[in-house]
């Protein structure tokens, strides 16, 4: 896996499926992300082979309940990400998926209570023996690349800190959310203090935050010096914000996800999830077409 000079779908939860990463690479996305798993979560699963329509399946012993899905398509490019707070229950959770992807990243940015609360995502920001402990478990143990995705901290002599102890821990990249914890959407990316972060490390940073167009790609190249970049909302609200012959209508788009959440099977929860955000993004949910989403129950429906 190459880090550098990359475009990367950003970690979404209930969005960052396999169709939508299948959506995201075809559209010109280099490196997708899956939805963050919990450890405990994969801990609980089985993999399976599925033949039926020719993916790898990774699923909740005792149900049929498919906890991640990816193919062979999609190998050398998706990213596993895990929510973790314990380096040995990751490791064992890691390597149930390890020989279907081409990464595994740690999940040290979410803010929100649920992830916070388990110790996991941002919570970890504030242990660095712990990130350390977690990210040089999985290298010494693992064959692909390690990675982890982080948000700044309260200074940007702190963010820049805990990324050196991150590089030394061997990882392949780190990504970073250009806001803190307590940023909300709304609130500006703040592009200047992953700039800071590039000049003190040597391996690949990934910046994130503010991309909705493709000509971002490169101003937030140009702004920080990163390596590569990843976009979350742009993609989720236009997947082919990837695509460098401009981006496709969002109808069109939105077409394209339906057809391949059928293809493999999705989960219906998920692919009405994705269908209300791109919706609520470029129209509403109160038109028929909105409502008529809301009520569905198939993927005839749909």
């Amino acid at each position: 896996m190459e880090y550098r000079n990359k475009l990367v779908l950003a970690p979404m939860v209930r969005v960052g499926t396999l169709p939508f990463r299948l959506l995201a690479a075809e559209y010109g996305a280099d490196i997708t992300y899956g939805e963050e798993i919990i450890d405990h979560k994969l801990l609980k699963c089985e993999r399976r082979d599925n033949d039926v329509i020719g993916s790898i399946d990774v699923v909740e012993k005792g149900t049929e309940n498919v906890v991640f899905r990816t193919c062979q398509q999609e190998s050398s490019r998706v990213v596993f990400q895990m929510g973790t707070s314990n380096a040995v229950r990751a490791l064992t959770a890691a390597q149930i998926v390890c020989k279907d992807v081409a990464a595994v990243d740690i999940n040290m940015g979410c803010p929100k209570s649920f992830s916070v609360s388990g110790g996991m995502g941002a919570a970890l920001l504030t242990k660095p023996e712990l990130i350390h402990d977690i990210l040089t478990t999985l290298k010494r143990n693992l064959d692909i690349p390690i990675t982890c995705k982080i948000r700044l901290l309260q200074s940007s002599h702190d963010t820049v800190e805990l990324a050196r102890r991150i590089e030394k821990t061997g990882v392949s990249a780190v990504a970073i959310h250009a806001r803190k914890v307590a940023d909300r959407p709304r609130d500006p990316a703040k592009w200047s203090e992953i700039a800071d972060v590039v000049t003190a490390l040597s391996i690949p940073v990934i910046a994130n935050g503010d991309i909705f167009e493709h000509e971002d790609f490169e101003r937030i190249k140009a702004a920080t010096g990163a390596s590569s970049v990843m976009v979350a909302r742009g993609a989720l609200w236009n997947a082919s914000v990837f695509s460098p012959k401009g981006k496709r209508p969002w109808e069109v788009v939105k077409g394209e996800y339906v057809r391949k959440s059928i293809l493999w099977d999705n989960d219906m929860k998920s692919t009405k999830h994705t269908l209300k955000e791109m919706i609520v993004h470029h129209s509403s949910l109160e038109l028929p077409e909105g409502k008529a989403v809301i009520k569905s129950e198939t993927s005839a429906d749909l």
